[in-house]
């Protein structure tokens, strides 16, 4: 089996992050990985934000938690120190949700190609609709009214191996 495919097979959610950062190196190549990512007639309409700001990192973890509706305390980014948001510009594409969407994924086999662990956390949308949200991109100069939160890529490392899932049978059809 070619490197590619290997890499798709291997990579699976990280629900359990230890301390250790992911050096900057590494995300930024994680993070160039996602913009490359195909889009809807090319149009680009997703960025990505990342953060390892501690403080932001805990913002969003707890607007997360509360959008989620989880007891005070529940970590919804694992323990995750660096956290890649997704948002894409609505008016750009039609696409832009597929578009984002295929960011993300791009970020989680470039993590698994690197020896990174990650995870897509969802709630972005509903985290950058509000007034908080929208204030934390203006503060970091992110402009874009018709910017919307597509999904996290959380990212780091853990210490529980990975556990080799089945795929159900049956999910794929040939029409020859």
């Amino acid at each position: 089996m070619n490197e590619t495919l290997s890499t798709i097979r291997n990579r699976r959610s990280i629900r359990t992050f230890n301390d250790k950062p992911v050096p900057r190196d590494l995300v930024e190549q994680i993070a160039e990985a996602g913009i490359w990512a195909a889009s809807g007639k090319n149009g680009q309409a997703p960025i990505v934000l990342v953060v390892t700001n501690p403080d932001l990192v805990a913002k969003l973890r707890e607007m997360n938690r509360t959008i989620g509706g989880w007891s005070e305390g529940f970590d919804p980014f694992y323990g995750g120190k660096t956290v890649l948001v997704v948002l894409a510009h609505k008016d750009v594409a039609p696409t832009y949700l597929y578009d984002g969407s295929l960011v993300l994924g791009n970020m989680m086999l470039a993590a698994e190609s690197l020896g990174v662990g990650s995870i897509w956390i969802h709630r972005a949308k509903q985290e950058f609709d509000s007034d908080e949200g929208k204030a934390i991109l203006a503060e970091l100069g992110i402009e874009g009214d018709d910017l919307e939160g597509i999904g996290h890529c959380v990212l780091g490392y853990t210490d529980e191996p990975a556990k080799d899932v089945a795929r159900k049978e049956g999910r794929i059809f040939w029409a020859e």
